[in-house]
């Protein structure tokens, strides 16, 4: 029996990034359908979420994902551009995000194909990564889909004729994801069972294989 995991998620998450190849080597190996369900950063979607924090929120964030990606030995360095544009007298999401404009329509209508997660893979690669470019420059992010198996104008073209309807599935996720239990990005959901946070994939691993989970054929 194929099991079912949602997986709310964020361009602008390094947690995120840095679970997504787990996930991806999950759903390759075991009957396991991961649906990723992107949501939008909390700076755009929780107002004065970052003012709330302690002044030490930042600075250990920093050094933990660092450490985080040494021990996953997967590249990081905070993106350019943010994903978000800020504006840092508030430290909320800036009222235009032409970047998250562009990624979250293509997350959505990826997320509904077979190379869901080989695309968020492989975009998250290429945000996160680092690098002498911007990852919004050029071909990168084209040839970053195309390596998912995917054609990026096919899904821009896709996305320009739904944009009111991916609008709703965005709201319905983000919705889904305080519903299971959450307000966190990565967070995972098994039969209602919410597991927040990277450090927490092989918890959820273990509770499939409490139900059963089974390698592919």
């Amino acid at each position: 029996m194929t099991l079912s995991v949602d997986v709310f998620w964020s361009f602008r998450s390094p947690y995120s990034y840095l679970v997504t190849p787990r996930l991806r080597e999950l759903a390759e190996t075991y009957d396991v359908d991961v649906r990723m369900r992107p949501v939008y950063p909390l700076a755009v979607r929780s107002e004065g979420f970052f003012t709330k924090q302690d002044p030490l929120f930042i600075p250990y964030l920093m050094r933990d994902i660092r450490r985080l990606a040494d021990f996953l030995e997967l590249p990081l360095a905070w993106p350019k551009p943010d994903p978000v544009v800020v504006d840092y007298a508030t430290l909320n999401g800036a009222p235009d995000q032409p970047h998250l404009d562009l990624l979250m329509p293509l997350g959505v209508l990826a997320g509904r194909t077979p190379q869901g997660l080989a695309f968020y893979d492989e975009v998250s690669r290429l945000i996160w990564r680092g690098g002498e470019r911007p990852w919004n420059e050029g071909d990168q992010l084209r040839e970053a889909i195309s390596r998912a198996g995917l054609d990026m104008d096919l899904l821009a073209s896709a996305a320009e004729g739904q944009a009111e309807g991916i609008a709703a599935e965005i709201e319905a996720s983000q919705d889904a994801h305080r519903e299971a239990g959450h307000w966190g990005v990565p967070t995972m959901v098994f039969e209602d069972e919410p597991f927040f946070g990277q450090d927490r994939f092989d918890v959820l691993v273990w509770r499939l294989k409490q139900r059963g989970m089974t390698p592919r054929a």
